[in-house]
């Protein structure tokens, strides 16, 4: 039996194990505490949002998902078990993609070439299977409703919007379980904000555990089930999206409001 269903709402409630954990971590830069307790639980099926104000420890965190940074305190737990990814190519065998904010695209290569980094395509040992890799990256681009021209156009070529369409498109190309995204729509006009967010509700129909660090407090209630809110290098709520309020959010990240009792939040 599935440990995901659905309230009348539409929102998953979830009662099965959490794909991706974080348990009391913790995390200096030399004197400089950049983590002082955070604890969240992501879910399959769920998109579970991370907001705080600036320096509040936001990508911080979701390096340290990732394996860029390693914790001082505490554990990273995918599927309850304890794991220490040494680097971001550790993450990948641990099934957890990651867009970030810098994007990491190659401005020179086309978009078939960015969207198999890491993967490219072969014929024998040596041989670049290009037309698998363009069939590839089309057939992504189509599923998501993507429309960036031809995959083999230059990403420098590009506006910001669509070389971030395609950043996202890659991690999902990746099909691993886990994805993690900041910022997505940073930057991004209506339409544009709008296209991310049905990936995200995509990802969320395939089972995926999304987990999105974002400023815009509409996209986050437009979409979230769950959302960690985090001030001064501490997670001090998780929230169900459908018990809470933007009101309430902004309260707790200004410090204004104390965190809801945890039977109220759907904290896990």
């Amino acid at each position: 039996m599935s440990a995901r269903s659905e309230k009348a709402d539409g929102v998953p409630e979830q009662s099965g194990a959490p794909a991706l954990a974080l348990r009391r971590i913790g995390k200096a830069f030399g004197q400089v505490k950049a983590l002082a307790r955070v604890d969240l639980a992501a879910y399959p099926g769920e998109i579970h949002f991370i907001v705080g104000d600036n320096g509040a420890g936001k990508s911080t965190t979701l390096k340290i998902l990732s394996g860029i940074y390693q914790a001082d305190e505490g554990e990273v737990l995918i599927h309850q078990q304890p794991v220490h990814m040494r680097d971001a190519s550790e993450a990948h065998r641990h099934g957890i993609a990651v867009v970030h904010q810098d994007l990491a695209l190659v401005e020179c290569l086309d978009v078939a070439t960015n969207m198999a980094l890491g993967a490219i395509p072969r014929r024998g040992r040596f041989m670049l299977d290009r037309a698998r890799m363009e069939r590839d990256a089309a057939e992504v681009l189509a599923n998501l409703k993507i429309r960036v021209g031809s995959v083999r156009t230059q990403i420098g070529l590009l506006s910001g919007g669509e070389r971030q369409i395609v950043a996202i498109a890659r991690a999902v190309r990746m099909n691993l379980p886990i994805i993690l995204l900041d910022e997505p729509t940073a930057a991004l006009g209506v339409r544009e904000t709008a296209h991310v967010g049905d990936i995200l509700d995509e990802l969320r129909r395939q089972g995926k555990t999304v987990i999105c660090i974002s400023h815009d407090l509409e996209f986050v209630f437009a979409h979230a089930d769950r959302i960690t809110v985090m001030r001064l290098g501490n997670s001090v709520a998780t929230l169900m999206r459908r018990n809470t309020t933007r009101d309430e959010v902004v309260g707790m990240i200004t410090g204004t409001i104390e965190a809801l009792d945890p039977e109220r939040a759907g904290a896990a």
